[in-house]
């Protein structure tokens, strides 16, 4: 089980050591691997929640993510995504900024650097509304029930989160964007319309996703209808010409299935977009902080490539683990995390934050919700036997 869903990664990670070692020596060799333990350490919140939306998928689009996906993840994200981001701040062609970040990279660092705050404004409202949405909304299961409960009541409002969000992003835009460390002077306008932009792009991905997937299960709750009312009537004899018209009618409902497949086919694109901008959204402290480490692109597109490929087959490992279903506050501290790195990316507009800050928060969040799950399942186990022992007396009674 294992070597099956990490095995990629593993053969990846040796293959990029080794590609780092002949083209860049040992010091290229020790910088990609130290690349690879900051992305998966900033990342691991990550793929908890990756995971909780990669398991309503099926095999095949779990296999897309991991292929496809992640061909997205390193080409995309850690090495066009800079590119692109340095062609549009300075005005560029594609062509150009490549030319700079292969032969001036004092230059290309300055220029990705002074996109951080569009940058941060963009990944930090799209993730608040991944945590809004998740801690305004009503669940059977709390953590931290103190807080969870009077904040559902809240989220019954229509459109809370999106209010709650659009107020911190005018609170980010006239306070910490005023006077930014990275590139100077007042970037409220540049703050504002990339937190707008990803505000929209959460709710045009999210809510496409959402509308497939509540069709599926629309689809399929008349399906399992039907087939009950098939049973019914084939259960008595005299309802045989009832269930000869329901058997040659089978045909027209097998066509109604193959729409439920395609229309689940829809549902899991969107799905698997919803993902891939989550990740993207992920990456950007990854790709920021690997400026400390190096200039290099192609050395941080490896390390950190690497590094995504673990953070996609620990997703896998814990959908095929049932891991969210046997821990059940796993995702939320991943979401807790989530938020916690929202309010990072917006600080960082204008305050420098170390990267070891910015993973310790997520790690010690989810290893806390990982604690509560373990000592939540040893009482539930512990609760289970004493039942059974007080009926075996009561029985011997």
């Amino acid at each position: 089980m294992l070597l099956k869903t990490f095995g990629w990664s593993f053969a990846v990670t040796v293959i990029g050591l080794a590609l780092a070692g002949v083209l860049w020596g040992w010091k290229g060799l020790a910088i990609v691997g130290i690349l690879s333990i900051l992305e998966i350490s900033l990342s691991f919140d990550n793929a908890v929640i990756n995971a909780g939306i990669l398991r309503k998928m099926n095999a095949f689009w779990q296999k897309i993510f991991l292929t496809v996906g992640i061909l997205i993840a390193v080409f995309g994200m850690r090495l066009v995504f800079p590119v692109i981001i340095v062609a549009i701040t300075a005005k560029l062609s594609p062509v150009e900024a490549v030319d700079l970040a292969i032969n001036d990279k004092g230059e290309y660092e300055h220029l990705v650097t002074a996109a951080h705050p569009a940058i941060a404004a963009f990944g930090g409202i799209f993730l608040l509304m991944i945590f809004l949405d998740f801690i305004f909304e009503e669940r059977d299961i709390r953590w931290l029930g103190w807080l969870e409960k009077p904040l559902a009541k809240l989220g019954r409002l229509d459109t809370f989160s999106v209010v709650v969000a659009l107020v911190v992003l005018l609170v980010s835009a006239t306070t910490v964007a005023t006077d930014v460390a990275h590139g100077g002077g007042d970037k409220s306008a540049t703050v504002l319309l990339a937190g707008v932009a990803g505000l929209v792009t959460y709710l045009i991905v999210g809510g496409i996703s959402s509308y497939f997937e509540d069709k599926l299960e629309e689809e399929e709750e008349d399906d399992d209808e039907a087939d009950e009312a098939k049973g019914a009537n084939e259960s008595g004899e005299e309802t045989k010409s009832a269930a000869n018209a329901q058997l040659n009618g089978s045909g027209a409902r097998g066509s109604s299935g193959a729409s439920v497949a395609g229309l689940a086919g829809k549902a899991a694109f969107f799905l698997f977009l919803y993902l891939e901008v989550i990740d993207a959204s992920f990456s950007f402290d990854g790709v920021i902080g690997a400026f400390a480490i190096t200039n290099d692109i192609f050395e941080m597109a490896l390390g950190l490539g690497i590094g995504a490929m673990y953070i996609r087959s620990l997703t896998v490992y814990l959908v095929r683990r049932g891991t969210l279903d046997d821990y059940v506050y796993l995702e939320h501290g991943a979401h807790y995390a989530i938020g916690a790195l929202a309010v990072i990316l917006l600080v960082t507009i204008k305050y420098e934050i170390n990267e070891v800050i910015t993973g310790l928060v997520g790690v010690v969040l989810i290893a806390a919700s990982y604690w509560s799950s373990v000592v939540r399942n040893r009482r539930e186990a512990a609760g289970g036997e004493g039942s059974e022992t007080k009926t075996e007396v009561t029985s011997g009674v």
